[in-house]
């Protein structure tokens, strides 16, 4: 992207993330002008050196890259559906967190106005941006995100997933639940010891490096799973896998079960099926996409039928 006006970022939003991102930039040399629903959210921004627009339109016609960060896709189109005559020409790089679909929806509403689109999902807290630690993936256009990536890597490791503007969204919202599930998980069983006293603290510090050594697992879980044969040596059973007993005892306890439960009805979907007998990674026939999904992908289309 060659841009007459220097190398200047136009940013909507200033949230945590939307002005971590602002000042990142702004500490790296880039003209930046910001854009927010509140005014005053501009102002520290404003003190180092940024632009405050006071309109949308004034902010989208500053420069010819516009970053959006804000709350959701509707808010994405609340925002610029009213000025996107003014975006013809320019490039925009979302960063509000979508569905792949909703990613897909703005890839295609922005190629009718004439505007370039890259999609991204950060990887990162506010704090993280701009640091080592810190990754966004994009997804759409490969030849904007190589025009653009300069910037971009202003903020975090970029990687780029590839030309279908949702799967940046994907990969995000799908590591997201492995997270939430875990921390979940976590959750339930600092409350298990609770129900004796031992504080979440205390728990934290023995459950933390159980369960790191755990994760090391999920590497076998995925050549089995990739491989489609769940009987392979080497992996512990549903029969032995059976969480019942950490149910009974969540309930003795008085603590609510819920999240090993979901696990537990996963397990015996399988069994009752007759997979007892193979490996717990086997729930992901349970979990996976069927044929005719939105998918985008054929993998594992001509395994058994999924269970429901």
């Amino acid at each position: 992207m060659t841009d007459p006006r220097g190398t200047g970022v136009t940013l909507l939003g200033l949230g945590a993330m939307g002005s971590a991102l602002a000042a990142t930039l702004l500490g790296t040399g880039h003209a930046v002008t910001v854009w927010n629903r509140t005014p005053a959210r501009a102002a520290e921004l404003s003190a180092q050196g940024a632009e405050a627009a006071s309109t949308t339109g004034a902010a989208v016609a500053a420069h010819p890259l516009i970053v959006t960060c804000l709350l959701d896709h509707a808010s994405v189109h609340e925002t610029l559906d009213p000025v996107v005559a003014g975006m013809r020409g320019s490039t925009l790089v979302n960063l509000t967190t979508t569905t792949p679909n909703e990613a897909r929806e703005l890839a295609t509403w922005a190629d009718g106005h004439g505007v370039r689109y890259l999609d991204g999902a950060i990887m990162a807290t506010p704090p993280m941006i701009g640091t080592p630690g810190a990754s966004i993936l994009y997804s759409g256009s490969r030849g904007v995100f190589d025009d653009v990536r300069p910037v971009l890597d202003r903020w975090a490791t970029s990687t780029y997933d590839g030309a279908d503007s949702g799967l940046a969204s994907l990969f995000d919202l799908a590591m997201l639940s492995g997270m939430y599930t875990m921390f979940a998980g976590f959750l339930h069983g600092a409350a298990m010891v609770g129900s004796v006293g031992v504080t979440a603290t205390e728990f934290a510090a023995r459950a933390t490096p159980f369960i790191s050594a755990m994760t090391a697992g999920f590497a076998h879980d995925a050549s089995v799973i990739d491989g489609g044969d769940y009987t392979v040596p080497g992996q512990q059973s549903l029969d032995f896998s059976d969480l019942s007993h950490i149910v009974r005892a969540s309930e003795e306890q008085g603590v609510d079960p819920a999240p090993v439960a979901v696990v537990q009805e996963l397990i015996s979907r399988q069994i009752a099926a007759g997979h007892g007998a193979e490996g717990f990674a086997r729930l992901y026939e349970s979990l996976r996409a069927v044929r005719g999904d939105n998918t985008g992908r054929s993998d594992h289309t001509d395994r058994a039928e999924t269970l429901r």
